[in-house]
C-alpha cells in the first residue's frame, strides 16, 4: 500500500486515517460514558466484533446443524473489516496520533524476523 492510498488521492476509496477520524468525532460527541470508562468500553467494543467474525465463519461452514448456513466469506471479511476499523478507532480513542503510532508499530513487525532465532 502507498502513503497515497492511505491519505486518499489515489482511487475512490475514502481515506483511511481522516476517515477514522472523522468516526472518533462522531463517536465522542454523541458518547455516553465519557472519560475513563468511555476509553475501556470502546476498547471493549473490540471483543464484540471478534465474536461476530467467529459468528460469520461458522455461519458460512454450517457448524450450528440446527441453523444451517447463515452467512457467506462476503460476511466474514465485512466482520474482519468492522474489528480493523474498530480497533483504529479505539486507538484513536487512546492517542491523537494514532497514525503514527500505528506506523512506528507496523514497521517494527515489518522488520522482525519470521523466524525463530538459532
Amino acid at each position: 500500500m502507498t502513503r497515497e492510498d492511505t491519505t486518499g488521492t489515489a482511487g475512490t476509496a475514502p481515506a483511511l486515517w481522516p476517515t477514522v477520524d472523522e468516526l472518533w468525532s462522531r463517536l465522542e460527541a454523541t458518547s455516553r460514558h465519557p472519560g475513563p470508562e468511555g476509553v475501556l468500553l470502546r476498547i471493549l467494543k473490540l471483543s464484540e466484533e471478534v465474536g461476530e467474525v467467529a459468528e460469520a465463519v461458522l455461519g458460512t461452514t454450517g457448524q450450528n446443524p440446527r441453523k444451517g448456513i447463515t452467512h457467506t466469506w462476503d460476511d466474514v471479511q465485512s466482520e474482519l473489516c468492522d474489528v480493523a476499523i474498530t480497533a483504529l478507532v479505539a486507538l484513536r480513542t487512546l492517542t491523537p496520533d494514532a497514525l503514527g503510532v500505528f506506523e512506528r508499530h507496523l514497521t517494527r513487525l515489518r522488520e522482525r524476523p519470521l523466524e525463530p532465532p538459532v
